[in-house]
Order: structure tokens, then sequence, then C-alpha cells
């Protein structure tokens, strides 16, 4: 009976004159770590559930999102050869330049160690539908071509290959060339251009689609140096490669042209051309 007349009194007390506030803040604060600690093993066990459940939705979510980048900014390397087109009043609605490309991601398997070859093993072959001389990209530019392939493999031959030679034009002016091999990682050469050819260090340099083995505007490298001797005919032009072929580890396989058409023979066969097939046609420098 004492006890519930002094909980009465209390109460009224409370509610009337707010007498016990600084009681029960004072007592809160003394209460809060034996609370904590009653409650940290809960704590503790839905904290470590929700981090396991995170970290693996966040992996799924990384590698969709990294194939799907990869997927983008292949279709985004288009943009600057689209715009140059467009400053230069062409039909567009005529050519065959195509932004949505079908494309498929591969992954690098081994590199070739002969010293003189630059060719690469990936793993996709016969079974996800790759062609003999099918254009290879990374999120950046051209890579290669396809050259061999195998029910699950395939092997690439890059665009620095001694062997590989590309159809190019330069991005600012549609000046037309080919883009040698040198048999240095990330380094072409682009011969017979006369001393009086417009071009210059910094110029873009993106795939023309003459030959009918790379889609025209996907880029290929930058122009790093241009050397003219008064006394030679042709300037000395060495492009650095915009894909980085030192370090890629993921490739885009595009299907923008398909295997029946008449495409499908060794590289170093057709307008991937050869060293010695330049050497006889000149002209294609125009």
């Amino acid at each position: 009976m004492v006890a519930g007349l002094l909980s009465i009194s209390l109460m009224v007390l409370d509610h009337r004159f707010n007498t016990l506030e600084s009681l029960r803040s004072t007592l809160s604060v003394v209460l809060y770590p034996i609370q904590y600690l009653a409650s940290l093993p809960t704590l503790l066990s839905e904290s470590a559930s929700e981090a396991i459940t995170s970290r693996d939705q966040l992996e799924e979510e990384r590698e969709k999102l990294h194939a799907d980048n990869l997927q983008l900014l292949a279709r985004l390397q288009k943009f600057e050869a689209l715009e140059a087109e467009n400053m230069r009043l062409r039909a567009l609605l005529d050519s065959s330049f195509k932004v949505g490309d079908r494309v498929l991601i591969a992954e690098l398997m081994a590199v070739e160690q002969d010293p003189f070859r630059q060719v690469v093993l990936i793993n996709k072959g016969k079974t996800s539908g790759l062609f003999e001389g099918q254009p290879v990209l990374d999120a950046n530019a051209v890579v290669g071509q396809v050259t061999h392939i195998n029910p699950i493999t395939a092997s690439v031959l890059l665009i620095t290959d001694a062997t590989h030679a590309l159809p190019v034009q330069v991005n600012r002016n549609g000046l037309r060339t080919i883009a040698l091999g040198t048999g240095l990682i990330n380094q072409l050469e682009l011969p017979h251009l006369p001393n009086n050819a417009d071009i210059e260090v910094g110029d873009l340099l993106v795939t023309s689609g003459l030959g009918g083995r790379f889609p025209p505007g996907y880029p290929v490298a930058q122009v790093v140096a241009v050397e003219r001797e008064p006394g030679r005919p042709f300037a000395s032009v060495v492009a650095e490669t915009t894909a980085h072929l030192d370090r890629v580890r993921e490739v885009l396989l595009v299907w923008t042209l398909t295997p029946d058409r008449p495409q499908a023979v060794p590289a170093a066969e057709e307008t991937a051309v050869t060293h010695s097939d330049v050497q006889r046609a000149p002209e294609a420098n125009e």
C-alpha cells in the first residue's frame, strides 16, 4: 500500500509540476550503455547479414555495369566521326555507318609469346557465332580482327602486328591512307603520305570502311609525330593506338559486317592488306 500510494503521489506530482523530468533524463543516460550492450548481439547479427547480402548484390551489379559500360563506350566511339561527317554536310542517311551494331564481350586468355607477332587468344569461338575477319574493339578503339577460330576460342591479330595494315582516314579532313603495324605495341606508321599532305600531330585516325573488313568511323590511333624532309617525297608519320593494347583484358566483337559477305579469307591476303600490297598501291593514299 505504501508503495502504491508513493507511486500515485509521484505520478501526480510529475504530471502537475514536472518534477521528475531531470531524474528521467539522468536515468536514461545511466541506463543507455546497459541497453546498448543488451541489444548488441542482435545489432551485430543484422549488420553481418546485411553486409554479406550487400556484397553479393554489389558484385553482381558491378559485373552488369561493367558489361553495359563497355558496350556504351563502344557506341560512343563513333560520335566524333558522326560530328565530323555532319560538319562536312555528308548524306549520313545513305551511308553504311550504323550506331546500333551487335556486339559480344570476350576475355583474353593468352598472349602470343613470339616477340615478332602481335596475337592474342580470346574465350569465344564458333559456338558464339564468330567469323574470320570479324572486327575486334576495346572500350576505346579498334584492337584487331579475328584470324583463326576454334569451337570455343579464337585468335585475334592486333593492328600493331607487322603483317597488318588497316585503311583509315583523318577524322578532321577525310584524308585517306593505310595504317601499318610496326611490330611495336601501341604504334602504327602511315607510309606514302606526301610532304604536303594535310596531317598534323594530334589528328584522330578512324576506320574508313574501305575494303569491307572494318566498319567506318571507329577510332584507330592519334598522330604523335610528323616529319617532313625536303629531299624525300613522303613524310614520316607515326601514330599511337587509341586502344590500350598492352593492358586490355576484355574486348568487343562486332557484327556490323556479316560473315555471308565475301570476306572470310586470311587477314594477310585481304584489305587488312599486307605491306607488299601497300607498296603496289600508293594510290590508296589519296
